[in-house]
């Protein structure tokens, strides 16, 4: 009897994480074709008053962090390299995968972000649009906020 008191006690655990548990959403990857989008803010995760803190985001004059979307491509600039992975569509939206990226050196607060930032990009949880506005929201709720900068023609 214990048990099947306890099991739905963790279903709906599990049910309140957004996505749940084990899936990723993103809108549908028709929306991103063709678009770039620059990296404007980074929320770290909450701490344990559950206040957001800003990421610093280096603002040294370089390039920016910057997301890139063709017919099943991703690229971009990650920190202090260029990146570009492939893009598998499925029932939920689309997936990243095989992420490859340049091996340039780099000032270490620039290695330090862009670490960061491959991780969430490889272990996001959701990507969601709205308008000229796109999240990715990491497994431990970190959000990256990016600007729509470039809408080519897909």
């Amino acid at each position: 009897m214990g048990i099947i008191t306890v099991a739905p006690v963790f279903f709906t655990g599990c049910a309140q994480i957004v996505p749940p548990c084990p899936g990723k959403t993103t809108p549908p990857y028709s929306e991103l074709v063709g678009t770039q989008w620059e990296l404007n803010r980074w929320n770290m995760a909450p701490n344990t008053l559950g206040e957001v803190r800003l990421r610093s985001i280096p603002n040294d004059g370089g390039p920016k962090i910057s997301l890139q979307f063709s017919k099943g491509r991703m690229s971009g600039f990650s920190g202090c390299n260029r990146f570009s992975a492939q893009i598998v569509e499925d029932s939920r939206g689309f997936q990243i995968e095989q992420i490859a990226t340049t091996r340039m050196a780099c000032a270490s607060i620039r290695d330090d972000i862009e670490r960061d930032f491959m991780y969430l990009l490889r272990d996001y949880r959701s990507i969601a649009r709205d308008g000229n506005y796109l999240l990715i929201i990491g497994p431990n709720r970190e959000v990256l906020g990016f600007n729509l900068i470039q809408r080519t023609s897909p």
